[in-house]
């Protein structure tokens, strides 16, 4: 049975995605939540569990010897072990496309990272972005609508059905919301929509129960 180790649910982008690949994946999973930063986390990062990601989440236990710890890697393997038709567009073209921007996603866009950490619990009054955030929301409005415009009539995802994309850029979508970040309409009906997709409203209930608070994340931008 698969077993997938994730991070708080309030704040650990990359576990969302990891999480939201396995629902994907409609496969059966074992949900392990461990919370972050705690009194604990030393210790329990070394552990055998944690040891091939050096203490990261997510993590992909399949047995007990394969292992798969990049959220990204957790999607082409689950991709594969499910059959290989849920992940991706089958039209070549847009899955290059969506391939593209999923990889943008996993290696970019810094500056909205660290500037404006996921916190699904919170939504903080507007203020404007440095130019580096600005920079990367402009590029990331430019991507969904290229996506949309070409490959999305299908369905209200980028690439008509929800895919590996739209789990990729999950994670964006609730960053736009908590600080009432600048969105063009469009995008923000997209996110409307992803942010209702039933296993994010599942994750987004399951973060407010949580009793784990970190103040570093539980303060809107300067």
């Amino acid at each position: 049975m698969l077993k997938l180790i994730i991070g708080n649910k309030a704040y650990s982008s990359w576990s969302l995605r990891g999480w939201l690949a396995a629902k994907l994946s409609g496969l059966p999973f074992e949900e392990v939540v461990v919370p972050l930063y705690d009194a604990d986390w030393d210790k329990r990062r070394e552990g055998d569990e944690f040891a091939p990601s050096s203490g990261k989440v997510p993590i992909l236990w399949d047995g007990d010897d394969i292992v798969v710890w990049d959220s990204l890697a957790i999607v082409e393997y689950l991709n594969e072990k499910s059959g290989g038709d849920k992940f991706w567009p089958a039209d070549p073209a847009a899955r290059a496309m969506a391939r593209s921007m999923a990889a943008e996603m996993h290696s970019g866009f810094a500056p909205l990272r660290r500037k404006h950490s996921m916190n699904v619990r919170q939504v903080y009054d507007p203020t404007q972005p440095d130019d580096d955030v600005a920079a990367d929301l402009s590029r990331i409005y430019e991507l969904w609508a290229q996506a949309r415009a070409r490959f999305g009539q299908g369905g209200d995802y980028l690439f008509g059905e929800f895919g590996a994309a739209d789990i990729m850029f999950a994670p964006v979508a609730t960053r736009i919301v908590t600080y009432s970040l600048p969105c063009p309409r469009f995008a923000m009906g997209y996110i409307i929509t992803l942010l209702q997709h039933p296993w994010m409203q599942d994750w987004i209930a399951s973060a407010q129960e949580e009793d784990w608070v970190l103040e570093q994340y539980e303060q809107p931008v300067k």
